[in-house]
């Protein structure tokens, strides 16, 4: 395995794993809103409404990032081969 393949894997793994932890996040918050509000709700209805929204904003912003996780998985060599070039090419400047 070359060393670009390497580098290209890590940052590849990292971004998935910070992205997963941004869906985790942002699914543990609305639950958590979702439950200290429950009370603050004055209808029943406002209550189903309100949990129709959470669930549209999880739903969507779920399906948002594991299309983004898609297309990094697509055009991994591409875009991390690109970040390396440049970051190795500042790193290069930097150190003269």
């Amino acid at each position: 395995m070359s060393d670009l393949t390497r580098r290209i894997e890590t940052m590849h793994r990292r971004d998935v794993m910070v992205a997963w932890a941004f869906v985790l996040g942002l699914w543990f918050s609305i639950i958590f809103v979702a439950l200290a509000t429950w009370a603050l709700a004055p209808t029943g209805g406002a209550r189903i409404t309100l949990l129709i929204g959470g669930a549209i904003v999880l739903l969507f912003n779920t399906a948002a990032i594991l299309a983004m996780l898609r297309h990094y998985r697509e055009d991994r060599d591409f875009m991390y081969g690109l970040d390396i070039k440049f970051l190795d090419a500042a790193r290069d400047a930097k150190g003269r």
